[in-house]
C-alpha cells in the first residue's frame, strides 16, 4: 500500500513526533532519518516500531519487515531534511539510569550544563564518539536526546554513545563515589592550561552554557581548566570547546 495523503494518521503523528518534544517523550519512541542513521540505530539494538520509505529515493537494501511506501509529496512532507534519501524509521528510546554507567580506570566523561540548541548537543555527541569518549552527560537538561536535530547533526553519533541525562547534585555525588577528577571550566585566578591536566586518569570536565558558563553549584567542585587562546576572543562556541577537549583527552592516552 502506498501512502499518498498528509492526512493519513501515521503520517500525521510522524509530524507530532517531529515537532513535539513532550508528545515524543510520552510516546517513548523518536524519528530517525537517513540511511547511515538508520544503519547505526540498528547497529546498536535500537529497537525499530516501523519504517517509511520512497521507492523513487531510497536506492540501498531495504528493511526486511514493517515497512510502509509513501509518495515523493508525502515523504518530503515528513522528512526533516527536505528529500534526503528516501527512509525514515521510527525507533523505540531508551533512557538508562546514570547507576548503569560502569566507568574504566581512565575513562573520560563530558558533562554538559544546560545545553539548549540541538544542534550544538548533536555536534558534541559525534565529537565524544569521534574521540572516544566513554560517556556524556547533560545535567539541568532542556534539549532532548532524541530531538530530530540532535541525531541529524551527530550523524547518528548519538546510537553509539553511552548517554545519560541526570541533576547536578546526582551527578556529582556519581563522580565522587567513582573517583573520578573533575575538571570545572571556570575562569579565574586558579584556572590552569587544558593541556597540563592529566587525562590518562579518569576524568571528568564540565561545560556550561555559552551565555553564562557553568551554574554556581559547581563552584570549587573541581580543578578550573581553560583552553589556551592567542587571539582577541575570550571564548569559543560550546561544541568547539568540547570538541578541544575530547581530542586533548585521546592524544593524551595515545602518548
Amino acid at each position: 500500500m502506498l501512502i499518498e495523503s498528509f492526512q493519513n494518521e501515521k503520517i500525521k503523528n510522524i509530524t507530532k513526533l517531529l515537532t513535539d518534544n513532550r508528545f515524543r517523550k510520552k510516546s517513548g519512541v523518536f524519528v530517525v532519518e537517513g540511511q547511515q542513521e538508520n544503519e547505526r540505530a540498528q547497529k546498536y539494538n535500537f529497537e525499530a516500531t516501523e519504517f517509511f520509505v520512497c521507492e523513487s529515493i531510497f536506492k540501498s537494501k531495504l528493511p526486511k519487515e514493517k515497512i510502509h511506501y509513501v509518495s515523493e509529496r508525502v515523504y518530503e512532507k515528513i522528512a526533516y531534511r527536505g528529500s534526503s534519501e528516501g527512509i525514515i524509521g521510527i525507533y523505540k528510546a531508551k533512557d538508562a539510569e546514570l547507576n548503569t554507567f560502569k566507568p574504566k580506570d581512565n575513562s573520560t566523561v563530558i558533562i554538559v550544563e544546560g545545553v539548549e540548541k540541538p544542534g550544538n548537543l548533536g555536534a558534541i555527541l559525534r565529537s565524544c564518539e569521534a574521540f572516544g569518549v566513554d560517556a556524556l552527560i547533560v545535567t539541568d537538561a532542556k534539549a532532548d536526546f532524541y530531538n530530530p536535530n540532535v541525531i541529524r547533526s551527530s550523524v547518528g553519533c548519538l546510537f553509539g554513545m553511552q548517554v545519560f541525562q541526570s541533576e547536578n547534585v546526582e551527578t556529582l555525588e556519581f563522580l565522587n563515589n567513582n573517583g573520578f577528577n573533575i575538571y570545572t571550566t571556570i575562569m579565574d585566578e586558579t584556572s590552569e592550561d587544558l593541556y597540563k591536566r592529566d587525562f590518562t586518569q579518569k576524568s571528568a570536565v564540565l561545560f556550561g552554557t555559552e551565555h553564562s558558563g557553568l551554574s554556581e553549584f559547581w563552584s570549587g567542585k573541581g580543578k578550573n581548566t581553560l583552553i589556551p587562546m592567542s587571539g582577541s576572543i575570550d571564548s569559543l562556541n560550546l561544541s568547539n570547546a568540547v570538541a578541544i577537549t575530547c581530542y586533548e583527552t585521546l592524544k593524551q592516552k595515545k602518548n
